[in-house]
């Protein structure tokens, strides 16, 4: 692949914008709907309408609710022809009824057309009736979700399954005792279909719980039940003894390829069914009793605390903070701290894999330790401070907090593929895991797209300050989320950064932060660019190597220089890349990691140029072809400012191209990171 010729810019200009927007590559993710997010029919709403769930049915009896994406979706690839992979998310809850045992359960479907004139409540789910439901001819594919034993009991023996579904009620079905579905909690789904091998996967799991292996994985022909263009929805009814209220509350899809995740912490939130005016006064008498005996206990219990041990006031920056969790609670959840839980270390302190023990729900603890106990609370406050408040798939999601005495603990989302420097350069001979390209290209996106958020569409202008392959964390999904506040700062849009003095990690300062010591979105936008070459070239920002300092900015540029940038490719992908994709990354790259800041891009433009939505100057500019005469390339790197040297001598004046041990030391700047 990558020693093929390589195309002119205006084909792989082409190549990207036919990628990015033929409708085999569709996709779509609603965290919580709209109005017009999707289309709905019978008993569904979508409440409230800005944002809120897809109410399918509440709970009353004989009800049917259908909601559908609006758009048909193209199944059939005729370039390839063949039926084309997809895979959808989805979260959905299931409330009884208080007043018998709820039903029948929800499905999502894959048909012809949107709607199912006919379908019956009940057992059939608002889908089939009686007289279809074995018909070849209704080119249905569903995949039910049943609290309610199966219209054929002999066949569907419980009431808490799962099944697959093609034109008809005879399913490939898994008794689940793992995860009850009514039990008005969220319950997060994936359906995964292969088109080469014909496979279907179904995956079950609990909300905050990362994909599981596959609950149902079987082998279908789904020829014979989708069109070349179908409808993907949802269906759900209830019966005339049992009712349940069933819910959406977010949904992803993609065409060839995997969804998108959902963050569970821009989902909407729906609580219990209740039936009787009469139950709920008397729960509501329950609870408030409930409450004031807790009250009054927990008044005491606070006199008695201050008496013994004194009363910690909260600082004015505790207040606006989030879930403030207690220390005991941290304590058991890490299992007292103890080593065999420790995923991560460096100067900024330890983290800890934690399980909360009144939610079970897993957790990264980090422990803040440092020498200076200023700069550790600095570090603290304003990671609580910026990423408490910021919401995007790319960022690590904070949970709360906890502070006692010296203690300063920060509670995240478990992300369990770590760090992606791990994954790039893990030094157990033992681990053979090698990112794809396909997964590389994925990260540098999602990476992207957090910066802009920082940058650009929060409320307030966000500077990371320490963006790096070490401060990528993975999720379950292979998506990554940026993390490590501690060096952050904000100011308003309009404004201009007060930053006087030089933060980050060798290999990633911009050269104008050695001088002015002043931080700015450029100065992350550098850090940037030298991420996307790590990625690309699967090497450190600054490596000992040959008994040298070798900085991966030079390193790349004379691969250039030497007419093939294609030597600085990682060796452990091989060929197996998309060699336009390539070129696209390590010019960015090169363009973002300018010595002379006014040559960078904003996050907006680099966005755009992952998205094919402009040609990079770069490559507009300077063919990377093999064909190209070495003089001419090294002459326009010249003229670009690119074989300057200016990263190399900046970290030479500073001292700071010092070994330790064989390798070039990663530690911050400032702080002791």
């Amino acid at each position: 692949m990558a020693s093929s010729s390589l195309f002119s810019i205006q084909t792989i200009t082409l190549l990207l914008s036919t990628f990015f927007f033929t409708p085999e590559s569709i996709s779509f993710t609603f965290p919580g709907f709209k109005q017009d997010d999707l289309y709905t029919e019978e008993s569904t709403v979508i409440e409230p309408p800005n944002g809120g769930t897809a109410t399918l049915t509440k709970s009353e009896h004989n009800a049917i609710g259908h909601a559908f994406f609006p758009h048909q979706i193209p199944m059939f690839n005729a370039t390839l022809s063949r039926y084309n992979s997809f895979s959808t998310q989805f979260v959905f809850q299931i409330n009884p009824s208080t007043s018998n045992e709820g039903g029948y359960g929800l499905a999502f479907t894959l048909s012809e057309s949107r709607g199912f004139p006919g379908g019956s409540g009940g057992h059939f789910m608002g889908v089939f009736n009686e007289s279809n439901r074995n018909a070849s001819s209704n080119r249905i594919f569903m995949v039910e979700f049943d609290t309610v034993k199966g219209i054929d009991e002999d066949i569907d023996s419980d009431g808490n399954h799962v099944g697959i579904n093609l034109n008809g009620m005879n399913s490939s079905y898994y008794e689940l005792t793992e995860v009850l579905f009514q039990k008005s909690r969220p319950i997060r789904a994936w359906i995964d279909y292969e088109a080469i091998g014909k496979r279907i996967n179904v995956s079950i799991a609990p909300f905050n719980n990362s994909k599981p292996e596959p609950l149902i994985s079987v082998v279908h022909d789904l020829s014979n039940v989708l069109l070349e263009n179908m409808y993907a929805g949802f269906s759900a009814a209830t019966g005339a003894d049992k009712w349940s209220s069933h819910y959406i509350l977010g949904w992803s899809f993609r065409i060839n390829g995997a969804a998108d995740h959902l963050d569970s912490s821009l989902l909407p939130t729906v609580v219990a069914n209740s039936d009787s005016n009469g139950k709920l006064r008397n729960a509501l008498l329950a609870a408030i009793s409930a409450v004031l005996i807790i009250s009054v206990a927990s008044l005491i219990g606070i006199v008695l605390y201050r008496r013994s041990i004194g009363f910690e006031v909260l600082e004015k920056w505790e207040l606006d903070c989030p879930h403030r969790f207690r220390y005991g609670e941290l304590h058991a959840a890490t299992k007292g701290f103890r080593e065999s839980e420790m995923i991560g270390k460096g100067g900024f302190g330890t983290v800890y894999r934690g399980v909360l023990p009144t939610t079970g729900v897993v957790v990264a603890v980090k422990k803040i330790t440092s020498n200076n106990p200023l700069q550790g609370m600095r570090e603290f406050a304003a990671e609580i401070e910026s990423l408490g408040k910021l919401r995007h798939k790319n960022l690590v999601h904070l949970q709360g907090w906890c502070k006692r005495k010296n203690d300063l603990l920060l509670v995240y989302d478990y992300l369990p593929n770590g760090s992606l420097d791990s994954l790039l350069y893990n030094p157990d001979p033992s681990f053979t895991v090698v990112l794809s390209w396909e997964q590389r290209f994925s990260i540098v996106k999602g990476v992207a797209s957090g910066l802009l958020y920082l940058h650009e569409d929060w409320d307030q202008v966000v500077i990371h300050r320490d963006v790096k392959s070490s401060n990528v964390l993975i999720d379950g999904d292979m998506s990554p989320r940026l993390g490590d506040f501690g060096l952050a700062r904000l100011y308003d849009h309009g404004k201009n950064s007060h930053t006087t003095h030089v933060v980050g990690t060798i290999g990633y300062i911009a050269p104008e932060l050695t001088h002015t010591g002043k931080a700015s979105t450029s100065t992350d936008v550098f850090a940037f660019g030298i991420l996307l070459l790590e990625i690309a070239c699967g090497r450190a920002a600054v490596a000992y190597e040959a008994h040298r300092n070798a900085i991966l900015v030079d390193w790349v540029v004379e691969c250039m220089q030497m007419g093939n940038v294609f030597d600085a490719v990682d060796a452990r992908m091989g060929s197996e890349y998309a060699a336009e994709e390539m070129e696209l990354v390590v010019g960015l790259g090169l363009l973002c990691s300018h010595p002379r800041k006014e040559m960078r891009p904003t996050m907006r433009q680099v966005v755009r140029y992952l998205n094919g939505d402009e040609v990079l100057p770069l490559l507009e500019s300077l063919s990377l072809e093999g064909s190209r005469r070495v003089d001419e390339i090294t002459a326009r790197l010249l003229q670009l400012g690119l074989v300057d040297r200016v990263l190399r001598y900046s970290l030479d004046s500073m001292g700071l191209g010092v070994s330790v041990g064989g390798v070039i030391s990663s530690t911050s700047i400032d702080g002791g990171r």
